[in-house]
């Protein structure tokens, strides 16, 4: 998620109790959680659990363990007793594992149940130095995108190691993240067990998903505290998620070749999405449904004409992991509805 902040400028992600909101394909009940629908969204039935389900059986990790860091540093674990993983992804695939006894810190995207209670080193978004050394440990773990850079190098300065993982960029980057982490906490096989259930769950999830039409799926991020209105094109990090659903992303199959593009009812008209894709966070920025149909252009697609709107947690939308299953069902359970049909 840090690779999407760092794109949006600032625009700051937030914790928000995991509850998935849709309109247009879903119920009209309010989600399990007993958090309120933004104004004029249904809930679908698929959940994303706030929880996340460890192994069942917990790894002894068998340390040192010597591993390539993904800006080619070797790094040496001598010990793994307190570590602290910079970003929510990283957190849910330490604790996914069985070791989430030895997380000492967390960053504030880490939003599950189990980390809540762990003193958060972010200021904002950015690393706080001086907070994780402060908690003396063994191991930090950071995403290539983690920054500011200074307080890397800080940590590091300091003798403490730190694995950077490449960031997420799509289902194929599941395993690769999970093995690198598994890795450097001295437990490989865990890995690969962790590897082998989530792919599993992912396709288990894909064979779900109708077949016929691809419905085009727009992926905005809003955040309208600071009028922050955007379009994902082909690096946005969600085409691999609104594929994997039977979708096409219709932002970048409509031209939009960067990350992210600030919305225009030309943008919008061009791309001509069937449903919006949105963080929750961002959908209540804006007033809910009834607020984003407001935003020029929005109420001239398909998408806006019919409130088909599907909206996951900010903390766990894109974070490939142990937990995109989940996602992935709930994004067809909202984009289909619960008969599957379109």
């Amino acid at each position: 998620m840090r690779r999407l902040r760092n794109r949006l400028a600032g625009a700051a992600l937030s914790v928000l109790a995991l509850t998935v909101t849709a309109t247009g394909c879903g119920g009209s009940s309010e989600a399990s959680s007993g958090t309120p629908a933004p104004s004029g969204a249904a809930t679908a039935g698929q959940t994303v659990a706030n929880r996340v389900e460890p192994l069942e059986r917990r790894p002894v990790p068998r340390l040192p363990a010597t591993v390539r860091s993904a800006d080619g540093e070797e790094v040496t674990v001598e010990k793994a007793e307190r570590v602290v993983p910079l970003s929510g992804s990283l957190s849910e695939i330490v604790f996914t594992l069985g070791l989430g006894d030895r997380v000492v810190a967390r960053d504030v995207t880490a939003t599950f149940a189990q980390a809540a209670g762990l003193p958060v080193v972010t200021r904002g978004h950015d690393v706080s130095a001086e907070s994780v050394l402060s908690l003396r440990p063994d191991l930090v773990i950071a995403e290539t995108t983690t920054g500011p850079a200074e307080a890397v190098d800080q940590i590091r300065a300091a003798g403490i190691p730190v694995l950077l993982v490449a960031a997420a960029r799509g289902l194929d980057d599941v395993g690769t993240r999970i093995r690198a982490v598994a890795g450097a906490l001295g437990v490989p096989a865990a890995g690969q067990e962790l590897t082998r259930r989530s792919e599993q769950r992912i396709e288990a999830a894909r064979k779900d998903v109708p077949h016929g039409e691809k419905p085009r799926v727009a992926f905005l991020y809003l955040r309208g505290s600071a009028s922050v209105y955007l379009i994902g094109g082909a690096d946005s990090g969600a085409g691999s998620l609104i594929e994997a659903a039977g979708a096409v992303d219709a932002g970048a199959a409509s031209g939009l070749d960067k990350d992210f593009t600030a919305i225009t009812s030309e943008a919008l008209v061009k791309a001509a999405p069937d449903a919006i894709l949105v963080m929750s966070k961002g959908l209540e920025s804006v007033g809910g449904v009834d607020g984003l149909v407001k935003i020029p252009g929005v109420a001239q697609t398909p998408a806006g004409l019919d409130r088909r709107i599907v909206s996951v947690e900010d903390g766990v939308l894109l974070n490939y992991g142990p937990r995109t299953d989940q996602v992935l069902r709930s994004v067809v359970a909202q984009l289909y509805g619960e008969d599957g049909a379109r």
